[in-house]
């Protein structure tokens, strides 16, 4: 039995490149080593295999049978190195790169955003965040048209399915009114009581995250009343000024149009908002999506 095992790769690299040229002094040329060099190399790897490769006489270089049924496998050796190498340098330049996070609103919520990041940071140096801003019209905050990697967004997602999502807050839902609102003078509100008010809504491209906030489940199959479409905290605040409606807010975002003139209080009858990290499924195992859903579930404790 011939033992093999301390060929290397170099050593059938210059056979192969031999056995192309069939010519010593070129294929040297080839490899940028001297002819003599070269010679020894695959006189050694001869030595190894106990067969001659190559024949050497006046008419020139020419392989031998070994020689000739050697050289697919070294061929196919070589390839699949090579191929090895390349999945080796994409996975470096995937860990190099750079993550897009999208959000329609910030995280905020305790200093949320700086714990994911610098946990992101520890475990991937060579990457970097890059936050972009969605209009609350997308409810995937750029995962469904690709403009982001992972997104921070409220549950439900349209097209579920698609997604897998880290939950990174749980929050009670709150109603956001006027503060001359007859209902603001109530330490707690019932939805029922808000169900027949206006309410403030996201644009029907959200889906069921409209509804979501609509609480149409909690509404008995009675549809609401809409007072006005709103696409920004900002539109949302100028709307409650205005008194245009009523709308529910999650806990964490209610700083958000609570900025004069506006309060909010806790209802009974409704569940909590969920704010997840979510990604397209078919990324989910990109290195820098798992660590940025890793660094999310450490800076939540849910690691």
């Amino acid at each position: 039995m011939v033992m093999t095992t301390d060929v290397h790769l170099r050593d059938l690299r210059y056979f192969a490149t031999a056995a192309e040229e069939l010519h010593f002094t070129r294929a040297a040329e080839r490899l940028y080593v001297s002819q003599p060099a070269l010679s020894k190399q695959i006189r050694a790897l001869e030595g190894q295999l106990g067969s001659a490769l190559f024949e050497r006489g006046p008419q020139g270089v020419a392989l031998t049978d070994a020689g000739e049924a050697l050289l697919p496998h070294a061929l196919r050796v070589l390839e699949v190195w090579e191929q090895g190498a390349l999945a080796v340098e994409s996975a470096r330049a995937a860990l190099r790169g750079t993550l897009v996070v999208g959000m329609s609103t910030s995280p905020g919520r305790g200093g949320l955003l700086p714990a994911i990041r610098s946990r992101f940071t520890a475990a991937r140096p060579e990457a970097s965040l890059r936050l972009r801003q969605v209009s609350w019209e997308d409810p995937t905050a750029g995962l469904a048209d690709k403009e982001t990697d992972v997104a921070f967004v409220w549950l439900p997602l349209p097209d579920p399915e698609r997604y897998g999502w880290t939950v990174v807050a749980q929050e009670p839902r709150l109603v956001a009114l006027p503060e001359a609102h007859p209902l603001a003078e109530h330490a707690e509100v019932d939805f029922a009581d808000l169900a027949p008010l206006p309410f403030l809504a996201l644009p029907r491209a959200a889906g069921p995250l409209r509804d979501y906030w609509l609480a149409l489940d909690a509404r008995g199959g009675r549809p609401p009343l809409i007072g006005a479409e709103v696409a920004s905290a900002e539109e949302t605040y100028e709307a409650l000024v205005a008194g245009l409606g009523v709308c529910l807010v999650a806990t964490g975002n209610a700083p958000l149009v609570t900025l004069g003139g506006v309060t909010t209080r806790p209802v009974r009858g409704i569940g909590p908002s969920r704010y997840a990290l979510a990604w397209r499924r078919e990324n989910a195992d990109h290195p820098l999506v798992r660590a940025c859903a890793d660094a999310c579930r450490l800076a939540t404790g849910d690691a």
